[in-house]
């Protein structure tokens, strides 16, 4: 997905190059036609000059009383020509043409007054202007032509381009850079909102803080009055929760004392299938209840867990436990390791995990975590050297209430708890041979820390 700052940068260089590559065609079109206009203005000039120094003689070619004042018409193939023609004949030119002539248009206006024109001349391109006039005694057509080469306006415009386009480029970067500069400052706002969501998010704070301009103080208020709802429905979710469990505790007892009174009555088979129901009323309502308040603690931003703390606590809690049997608990966990998940909910996953480790294990229950896996989230690796269990095993135990073996102490609940605790908080359990001989169990959960670096990249 693409940024907001990345597509206004973009939008920014996309139009400032526009601007700047439309103001290179006007900028050198009106320089092309200064300098043509500018040189037809000298040309007019000499062309005055030039009429006012002829001199015409009965019997004699006309001819200048002097020389121009520019001597460029008298340096060969200078670029800068001047003919005086008469019926298509040339009568005198420049000592700058030397054996050459200027090709007139063939639709060149042949009427008495000045019209300009190009022609082709010995060294190009020539821009011409014509006077024609018609001098005594015979009154017949004279005309004057005076001409400068194309290529002193075309190098003049070639030198300007070249400095034009250094110009504009260096322009053109200034205001690329002035433009993002300029959106930065204007989202800084919104990067400070973003680096206040990724401390809710893991847990650095519970509100959103900072100075916001006018535009943004609304949402981040909204935002605020969101987090407080969330929360204190979170927390009534929550009560209603536990009084649902301390609602139903007293009831089941009652039932459970009754039929442990109707076993005394000489009914046994009454007795036991009522405490087998009881025994599964209270495995669904401690299930329930887990869940519940799991789904409840999943919703609060900023829940977070560190991983390398909750291991050393279940691993001292039930090396109290199982100090007695022999059985060793080490603890491989790196530090920093933070996983979006409540604590209690990490302690519990892990203690139910670790106890069914340690009931099985012959001397030796591992807990490893050492880094993020390739879709960024945490394995927590949980070993025994016992005799594990079949591949068939596998999913069965994950149904509630279900054991593999039903002549082993326990309800059948922890591993479907686990279970259900990491999916809920987008991660997952599986089990698999150890390296040691028993059973593995892998527990994944999301990093805390790449999530909030998800809300700082968005």
């Amino acid at each position: 997905m693409t940024s907001l700052k990345r597509r206004l940068i973009l939008a920014a260089t996309l139009w400032i190059t526009f601007g700047m590559i439309s103001a290179g065609f006007v900028l050198s079109g009106v320089f092309k036609r200064h300098v043509t206009d500018q040189t037809y203005i000298e040309i007019y000039e000499h062309l005055d000059e030039f009429v006012h120094l002829t001199e015409f003689k009965p019997g004699t070619a006309p001819h200048l009383t002097h020389d121009l004042s520019d001597p460029r018409y008298d340096i060969p193939m200078s670029g800068y020509y001047w003919e005086i023609q008469k019926a298509g004949s040339v009568l005198a030119k420049s000592g700058s043409l030397e054996d050459a002539v200027l090709l007139m248009p063939p639709d060149f206006p042949t009427d008495v007054g000045t019209h300009t024109a190009k022609s082709v001349g010995p060294t190009g391109t020539v821009l011409i202007a014509a006077r024609t006039v018609r001098t005594p005694p015979d009154g017949s057509p004279i005309r004057f032509v005076v001409g400068t080469d194309q290529r002193y306006v075309d190098a003049a415009v070639s030198r300007f381009h070249s400095i034009l386009s250094w110009a504009l480029t260096g322009f053109g970067l200034s205001m690329v850079v002035g433009a993002v500069l300029l959106i930065l400052y204007a989202l800084k706002p919104l990067n400070t909102l973003r680096s206040s969501l990724a401390d809710v998010r893991t847990g650095a704070s519970r509100k959103l803080e900072g100075t916001y301009p006018l535009e943004v103080l609304p949402l981040v208020n909204d935002l605020n009055s969101l987090l407080v709802s969330t929360s204190e429905l979170i927390q009534r979710a929550r009560t209603q929760a536990g009084n649902l469990a301390h609602g139903l505790k007293t009831p089941l007892a009652v039932l459970t004392d009754e039929a442990y009174r109707i076993e005394e009555c000489g009914l046994p088979q009454s007795s036991a299938t009522i405490l087998t129901q009881c025994r599964k009323m209270q495995t669904q309502i401690d299930y329930q209840i887990s869940r519940a308040r799991a789904v409840a603690l999943r919703s609060i931003p900023g829940t977070v867990a560190e991983v390398r703390k909750a291991a050393e606590e279940v691993a001292n809690a039930l090396r109290r436990l199982y100090g007695g049997s022999g059985v060793a608990i080490t603890v491989d966990v790196s530090d920093g390791l933070l996983v979006a998940c409540d604590p209690q909910d990490l302690n519990e996953m892990l203690a139910n995990v670790v106890d069914n480790a340690c009931k099985h294990a012959k001397s030796h229950v591992r807990i490893s975590c050492h880094g993020l896996t390739s879709d960024k989230t945490f394995d927590l690796h949980v070993e025994d050297d016992g005799k594990g269990l079949p591949p068939e095993a596998f999913e069965v135990v994950f149904d509630v209430g279900e054991r593999w073996d039903s002549r082993e102490a326990g309800s059948g609940l922890g591993l479907a708890i686990v279970q259900d605790l990491a999916r809920l908080y987008g991660g997952d359990v599986r089990l698999q041979k150890s390296s040691m001989g028993g059973l593995w169990v892998v527990l994944t959960l999301p990093s805390a820390s790449d999530m909030a670096n998800d809300v700082a990249e968005a």
